[in-house]
């Protein structure tokens, strides 16, 4: 791209007029079930057709009323179809830029690529440019990162890959409540269209009903929900395991200098392009059930990228190994992904026994006073034994999971036991400490020490470590705590 040609306003592909007509009337698929509810109660069927014809009219006027410019300084995107929008970003502010190309992007030789500055942005605020030719990609990656990434030293140690995705990676897929959620999602969606009631005197649910009618009369009602919801269970696993075969599929995890390369996709091809000298840590993310088979999460902590969801996700749950090397290799410290943890003591320790048996002791004191008045079922105190032995064996692993190790340049956290996290935070990314204790830390002689980043989550804590350390912590992690606190002591 000449200078010349980053002064004038640029149009997308004009395959796009082919991708904006079919993804807008996807999108308004409620505006033609309206329209279709319209047209049955006033007999006239053309109004489906008018709002088939208003979407995609919407769909092709887009291409002309969006353009974009690079110039020296900022890029500029201007859109909108009834009201005009101009959105500017300055160059040296980009820190990212990715690419998203559906299954019509990729037939067209198309993708979208998005811009950010490390703000969260959506919807108007988001710099997207849908679609851009995939063979333009890489040189417009390189001009709009040229002001916030050096060029690579050709000179320099070639790139690598550190992780590819392996079809063992699917075991952890049905270990999370996705596929239960797409089945009750698209259930309330099908109740919304009205399709329950024209279905309801097909052979199908004729079927169903009488093997349920004929089970309750048998006695045999339990087995019938024990079908329903197996069914249900399997349905809802099979979906998982295929949306992250369809999501995760060929993912490649690549580092080429100062450059970390995310891509991944069968059908929907997304990658991104992060930056290693923003690079302040990781986080292992090992939700309970994925854990208990050896699995885990890694996300960056980097500045100028959100710290929870896909923005931050280098790998999705894979094995517990795989992103602990891959995370050590990142910030060339394994003691800090692998190494012990310093334990917060006693105090901490029955701060969890205590909130972990509460409830299971309300539940009991509960059942008592009923039992002595007017009687409680029989069940009551299998069920009672049961949340017992499950949430002791939560306030063991609570106490277990919990630990920190400062020094060396590094802050490493683990807390949680259904959603265990280690924090390996750079000391160089802390920009602040703050000591916080509630009633009843101080009452147990605890603390919750807490660091302050631009980087991640923004903030990353030691919870109920012992009150007096709280401050040597903080000391160790960044040693100008030391000389500041102790000047004003």
């Amino acid at each position: 791209m000449t200078q010349a040609q980053g002064q004038q306003w640029l149009r997308l592909s004009p395959r796009m007029l082919l991708v904006h007509p079919v993804h807008e009337v996807l999108r308004q698929v409620p505006v033609l079930i309206g329209s279709l509810v319209l047209g049955s109660a006033t007999g006239n069927s053309a109004w489906a057709l008018i709002g088939v014809g208003l979407i995609v009219g919407y769909g092709v006027a887009r291409w002309f009323t969006t353009t974009y410019r690079i110039g020296p300084d900022e890029v500029q995107l201007r859109t909108g179809v009834l009201q005009r929008k101009v959105l500017s970003l300055p160059r040296n502010r980009i820190r990212s830029v990715s690419t998203d190309a559906r299954l019509l992007h990729r037939a067209l030789g198309l993708t979208v690529l998005r811009v950010s500055t490390g703000q969260e942005a959506a919807g108007d605020t988001s710099f997207a440019l849908d679609a851009m030719p995939a063979r333009e990609v890489p040189t417009l990656r390189a001009i709009l990162l040229a002001e916030s990434l050096a060029p690579p030293d050709p000179t320099g140690p070639p790139g690598r890959v550190l992780a590819r995705w392996q079809p063992s990676w699917l075991r952890y897929s049905p270990l999370n409540v996705t596929g239960l959620l797409m089945i009750t999602a698209m259930l309330g969606v099908i109740y919304q269209t009205g399709v329950f009631a024209a279905l309801r005197d097909s052979s199908v649910i004729r079927v169903g009903a009488g093997f349920v009618e004929s089970a309750a009369q048998n006695g045999s009602a339990l087995i019938a929900v024990v079908v329903g919801a197996l069914a249900i269970l399997s349905a809802g696993v099979a979906l998982s395991v295929s949306q992250s075969f369809l999501t995760y599929a060929n993912l490649e995890l690549r580092r080429d200098a100062d450059l970390l390369h995310l891509s991944h996709g069968l059908v929907r091809v997304r990658e991104r392009t992060f930056d290693m000298r923003r690079l302040r840590g990781g986080s292992l993310r090992e939700p309970l059930v994925v854990r208990l088979f050896g699995g885990a999460r890694l996300d960056a902590v980097m500045t100028g990228i959100a710290g929870v969801g896909e923005a931050s996700q280098l790998l999705p749950p894979c094995p517990r190994s795989t992103a602990s090397s891959v995370l050590a290799d990142l910030i060339a410290q394994p003691e800090a992904v692998t190494g012990a943890l310093t334990a917060h003591g006693p105090a901490a320790t029955r701060r969890r026994w205590s909130r972990a048996m509460a409830l299971p002791a309300m539940v009991a004191v509960g059942s008592l006073v009923l039992a002595g008045t007017s009687g409680v079922p029989i069940w009551v105190w299998p069920v009672l034994a049961v949340l017992t032995l499950g949430s002791m064996a939560l306030a063991a692993d609570r106490s277990r999971s919990l630990g920190h190790r400062a020094g060396g340049g590094w802050l490493v956290t683990r807390a949680g036991s259904l959603q265990r996290r280690r924090d390996c935070v750079s000391a160089e990314g802390i920009v602040g400490w703050t000591v916080r204790q509630t009633l009843l830390q101080r009452r147990s002689g605890v603390a919750t020490l807490i660091a302050a980043t631009a980087a991640g989550v923004k903030r990353y804590e030691v919870v109920d470590v012992p009150a007096d350390l709280a401050w040597s912590i903080a000391a160790a992690t960044s040693p100008w705590v030391g000389a500041t606190r102790w000047a004003r002591g």
